[in-house]
C-alpha cells in the first residue's frame, strides 16, 4: 500500500506520529475530511500494517533509564550462525532498544537505555561480552541530546 499512499494518507500519518490519542473527529478536521472516510482510512492504514501499532513515548530520566549508550559489536565470525545466535541474543535483553547489523567498521550497533553507567557497565559484562558470537565491544556515550523524533519524513 506505500506505494498507493496519497496526500490525505501522509496528512493522516504525520498527524497521527504526532499525537496518536487524537480523536478521529479531531483528526478528520485536521486532515481536512469528515470523520467516517476518515476512520475508514485509519483502519486501512492499520490493516495494510503501515500503522504498526501505538505506544506512548516515556522520559527515559524520569524512569529510571536516563543513560543511553551506543555500544558497536565486533563478532567472532561472519557466518549466519553467528549472526542468528547474537540476534537471538540480543533480542531477550529489554536494555537494548534499538540493534542494527551493519557493513563497515563493526558488525552491530546498539543503542541500550539504563539507569546509570556503573549499571551499563554491569550490563556489558554480564549479558553482552557473554554471548557467544560477541569478540568485541567499544561503547560510545552521548554528552548531550540535541534531537529524539520518532516521526518518519513522509516524501509527498
Amino acid at each position: 500500500m506505500s506505494s498507493t499512499l496519497d496526500e490525505i494518507d501522509r496528512r493522516i500519518l504525520k498527524v497521527l506520529q504526532r499525537d496518536g490519542r487524537i480523536s478521529n473527529v479531531d483528526l478528520a478536521k485536521e486532515v481536512g475530511l469528515s470523520p467516517s472516510p476518515c476512520l475508514r482510512r485509519v483502519r486501512l492504514l492499520e490493516d495494510a500494517g503501515i500503522i504498526d501499532r501505538y505506544v506512548a513515548v516515556l522520559d527515559p530520566a524520569k524512569v529510571g533509564a536516563g543513560l543511553t549508550v551506543f555500544a558497536r559489536v565486533w563478532f567472532k565470525t561472519q557466518d549466519a550462525q553467528v549472526t542468528m545466535q547474537f540476534a537471538e541474543a540480543v533480542r531477550r535483553f529489554p536494555e537494548v532498544m534499538e540493534c542494527y547489523l551493519t557493513t563497515g567498521e563493526c558488525d552491530a550497533i546498539l543503542r541500550i537505555v539504563t539507569t546509570d553507567l556503573h549499571s551499563y557497565w554491569r550490563f556489558q559484562a554480564d549479558h553482552l561480552t557473554r554471548i557467544p558470537s560477541v569478540l568485541n565491544v567499544k561503547t560510545d556515550v552521548p554528552m548531550e541530546t540535541l534531537k529524539r523524533s520518532f516521526e518518519l519524513p513522509l516524501a509527498s
